[in-house]
């Protein structure tokens, strides 16, 4: 009786697993067509990023609900049509990093926005959230596998946090927000890695080669 081999699904597109878009984003990059679809994704990050740190820099926390809402906006639709636009083989591992510095950024102000004591709710969520782009690099880089969905659903993508953020902002509930997302998000994300590292781990670790020299052998 002879064995039956199973190819092993095909490894997530690593930079696309580290964006952590979530469905608002991927829908706007969806929409990216014509002359727009050829802008390099990490320069739409980065016209994104720009305006809200000048804001934060010049401005910080003295502005109105209606230009914070319009800053994210611009932040929202300019990293969610990056995600559909051709990537840049060269440039293309700038896109994390960037999307990681607006994220960060865009929670801490909009904290900064309700007051002082909303900053260690913020930092309670960053805490939370650098758990999971952790965790995303790595399981991808040593399992070949990402989070399960319905976590990543959960967390609902930088785009869905931030908007979640702002209208915890306007409807008033900053800081107790914050922290209760904090909670929430950590556990799921501590949770659901543990089980995927200790638990399922073991059968879904590929093989993998450290350079193309050994793949041969």
């Amino acid at each position: 009786m002879s064995a039956v081999a199973v190819a092993a699904p095909p490894r997530p597109e690593p930079v696309a697993v580290y964006r952590d878009d979530g469905p608002l984003s991927r829908a706007l990059g969806a929409l990216a067509g014509g002359p727009l679809k050829r802008v390099p994704p990490p320069l739409l990050i980065a016209l994104g990023l720009a305006p809200l740190l000048a804001v934060c820099a010049i401005w910080g926390a003295d502005v109105s609900d209606g230009a914070a809402a319009a800053v994210l906006a611009w932040v929202l639709l300019t990293g969610g049509i990056s995600s559909g636009t051709r990537p840049r083989v060269r440039v293309r591992w700038t896109e994390t990093p960037l999307l990681r510095a607006t994220e960060y950024t865009a929670l801490i102000w909009i904290a900064a926005l309700h007051g002082s004591d909303a900053y260690p709710a913020a930092f309670a969520v960053l805490a939370a959230l650098t758990f999971r782009h952790y965790d995303l690099v790595y399981r991808l880089r040593h399992r070949g596998v990402v989070p399960a969905h319905w976590v990543s659903a959960l967390g609902g993508g930088w785009d869905g946090r931030l908007v979640v953020a702002f209208l915890l902002l306007v409807l008033g509930a900053l800081p107790a927000g914050y922290y209760v997302a904090a909670a929430v998000l950590g556990a799921a994300f501590v949770g659901e890695a543990i089980y995927g590292w200790v638990g399922i781990g073991r059968v879904q670790r590929p093989l993998e080669y450290e350079d193309e020299e050994d793949e041969g052998q």
